[in-house]
């Protein structure tokens, strides 16, 4: 699974030295190409003619010509020199992100804008060895009984150069304006979503479409994401994660929203759904609002923290995958994070035996399992992964491998389980 981060927030394109040096010191090796960083939203909004731009700076001593309006080679030599310093400083860029347009937008020319975007991005994304590209459908201006017919139009239009440069296309799912709130827009119910790509794929004849799912997205519309992740299944290529406060966009650091200590985003239906599914993609970490909040003085620890964070998140949704690789498993622990794995997943991926520091356990059965001295890893065959049981991760490690074992070791952690086991409380 590749984490990326998305870059706003934390660096611009015009001085990026500072936040390409924060970025690779916290640990991130992959940065999101964010094209929309060169024409954001805002620009695309109000863009009018160059004729009128030209008029409107008359006299104000403005002689950088916007980018929108830069001649195409132009543009492409302004985000090779961006790329040129990422890869600099062994940054990759394996995803990006085509521009686009706010849910509340007022342009009504939106096809035509961005098409010849996007078609200029896909071209970006060969010369970068971008693996995919995010595109948002069109919107704007369409009644429902429309969309589909013009959203195919559209990424079918971008077929060719998605096939020349090497690019899946990522579908996202949206948000709509309803008079200042968001409501479920296109895209956002999971079964019309698969439908839309397996479609475009069909018509293909090849899987160039694939879906990018918005966490953040899911959340202000209310959505069950373990159900939303099941729905689409493989079809996900790529998720951005972000927090939020279920009312209003914004892009803010996972854990970070929260009410009365609970959080805003239901991190358990996304956790469990991705599990389910097997997901390995492209896990994307947006968190715009928090890094613009903090001081540049504090991005350095604040990046440290988001790299961490990611990886949280990369080890609880890949623990199901881990557990598929490996024939043979041994757990560390014979406490209640034990009970709560057999509950789980013992019948699915028995464990041969459970092992635990306490000598009186020693010989004893914990269920099901018979409880080993730690010595009795030594024995183990070389295919078979240790998984510890115990909250004392790091402590547990080190004694493994002091002892010279040298199977592999993965962390078993039951915050985000497919279901809870009630029986101790219950015993009570």
């Amino acid at each position: 699974m590749n984490i990326i981060c998305a870059p706003s927030g934390i660096m611009g394109i015009v001085h990026p030295a500072q936040g390409i040096q924060d970025m690779t010191k916290a640990g991130f090796e992959n940065i999101l190409l964010d094209l929309s960083s060169f024409c954001p939203p805002g620009d695309l909004e109000t863009l009018e003619s160059l004729e009128k731009w030209r008029e409107k700076q008359k006299g104000t001593g403005k002689a950088r010509l916007p980018f929108l309006f830069m001649p195409s080679n132009e543009r492409c030599a302004a985000v090779a020199a961006l790329l040129s310093r990422y890869h600099a400083a062994g940054l990759h860029t394996p995803a990006a992100r085509a521009p686009w347009l706010w849910p509340d937008t007022k342009r009504t020319d939106q096809s035509g804008l961005l098409l010849s975007l996007t078609q200029e991005s896909l071209l970006l994304c060969g010369e970068a060895g971008c693996e995919t590209l995010i595109v948002k459908p069109l919107f704007s201006g369409l009644l429902r009984e429309e969309e589909w017919a013009a959203n195919r139009e559209f990424y079918l239009s971008l077929l060719p150069a998605a096939r020349e440069n090497h690019v899946t296309i990522l579908l996202e799912n949206q948000c709509r304006d309803h008079d200042g709130h968001l409501i479920r827009g296109i895209c956002s119910d999971s079964g019309e979503a698969a439908a839309w790509v397996d479609w475009l794929n069909e018509e293909a004849g090849e899987e160039r479409f694939g879906f990018c799912m918005n966490v953040g997205t899911c959340s202000l519309c209310g959505q069950n994401m373990q159900d939303f992740a099941r729905t689409l299944g493989s079809r996900i290529k790529a998720v951005i994660l972000r927090d939020g406060n279920g009312q209003k966009e914004m892009s803010a650091l996972p854990f970070t929203c929260t009410s009365h200590g609970q959080p805003q985003t239901d991190w358990l239906s996304l956790i469990r759904g991705l599990r389910e599914i097997g997901f390995d993609g492209q896990l994307i970490l947006d968190f715009v609002d928090t890094a613009k909040a903090f001081s540049p003085l504090l991005r350095p620890q604040l990046l440290q923290l988001a790299q961490a964070t990611a990886e949280y998140f990369r080890w609880q949704i890949e623990m199901e995958n881990v557990l598929r690789q490996h024939r043979r498993i041994v757990l560390f622990g014979a406490g209640n994070m034990c009970r709560n794995y057999m509950k789980c997943y013992g019948e699915k991926y028995p464990p041969m035996f459970t092992c635990d520091n306490n000598e009186r356990l020693w010989g004893t059965e914990f269920c099901g399992l018979t409880v080993r001295p730690p010595e009795s890893l030594k024995e183990l065959p070389k295919d078979c992964v240790i998984f510890i049981c115990n909250i004392y991760y790091r402590e547990i490690e080190k004694q493994l491998k002091s002892m010279g074992i040298q199977n592999r070791i993965a962390f078993f952690n039951d915050e985000y389980m497919p279901s809870f086991y009630y029986d101790r409380l219950e015993g009570r």
